[in-house]
């Protein structure tokens, strides 16, 4: 029963961090880093959450301001220490909620 209740807990603590991390945007596409499914883990340890994450491309000049502000919003919301460490995958359009906007001309 334990593990039931530890795994809900996990599951509404993910979604708060989600729901903060809706207000850290990329400053140059204008969407928040959830919408633009560049978060890819959240692991919840019992002294630090783990962030992984993506930039949309290896050299954004704004990547380690974003994982700050990542990291500053999962600490604010979880009351612990965070990390957020840099995935080695290629973020992709079709990675973003919902899928690329039509306006992007990816269809």
């Amino acid at each position: 029963m334990s593990e039931q209740v530890q795994a809900t807990d996990t599951t509404v603590a993910e979604e708060q961090v989600r729901t903060a991390l809706r207000d850290v945007y990329d400053p140059e596409l204008g969407m928040s880093v959830i919408e633009l499914g560049l978060i890819r883990k959240i692991e919840f340890l019992p002294d630090l959450t783990e962030v992984t994450m993506l930039l949309t491309t290896p050299f954004c000049p704004y990547g380690p301001q974003l994982a700050e502000q990542v990291r500053r919003a999962v600490e604010k919301t979880t009351n612990q220490a965070a990390r957020v460490t840099l995935a080695m995958e290629m973020w992709d359009p079709s990675m973003m909620e919902g899928g690329a906007p039509r306006e992007w001309g990816l269809f």
